[in-house]
């Protein structure tokens, strides 16, 4: 570790550690029944708040056009994770909801973020996590309310 860095390695190191917490959730979805399962559908997943959502409502709250969102949730619904039902108030669209299938996607998702969060304080101590975490949001500032947008800014 060298204590004087060049500017480019910082994006690097946190691309390289957030893949590495991504890396090590899929493989312990696939584990956990979820072989399927990529990054994208737990943040549409999320999008799908518990009363649904249409395909258009998906693509805006995760920052992508309406015909990446209907990709995104013909995927969801062919893995199961998401029904296609009439929606409660305009007889013309479609509202996607989450199936339990999908509601133990995100469930597992929480608890296995907290078990690598949990390993990397057992390899940093828990001061240097917490410490590491504080400066990230200080950093991050008010992006941190706009990671509802960070599907669309990885396309």
């Amino acid at each position: 570790m060298s204590a004087d860095r060049f500017g480019f390695e910082l994006p690097l190191l946190l691309a390289a550690a957030f893949r590495t917490l991504i890396d090590d959730l899929h493989h312990q979805l696939a584990v956990r029944g979820h072989p399927d399962a990529r990054p994208i559908h737990a943040f549409a997943l999320q999008a799908i708040d518990p009363d649904g959502a249409t395909v258009s409502e998906l693509g805006r709250r995760l920052g992508v056009s309406k015909q990446a969102a209907a990709k995104t949730a013909a995927s969801l619904e062919r893995r199961s994770y998401v029904i296609r039902q009439p929606h409660p108030t305009d007889a013309r669209a479609i509202q996607l909801r989450r199936t339990p299938r999908g509601e133990e996607l995100l469930s597992l998702s929480a608890e296995i973020f907290e078990q690598l969060r949990n390993g990397w304080k057992r390899e940093l101590g828990g001061k240097r996590i917490r410490t590491l975490e504080d400066d990230l949001e200080r950093v991050a500032g008010a992006a941190v309310a706009k990671l509802g947008d960070f599907p669309g800014w990885l396309r």
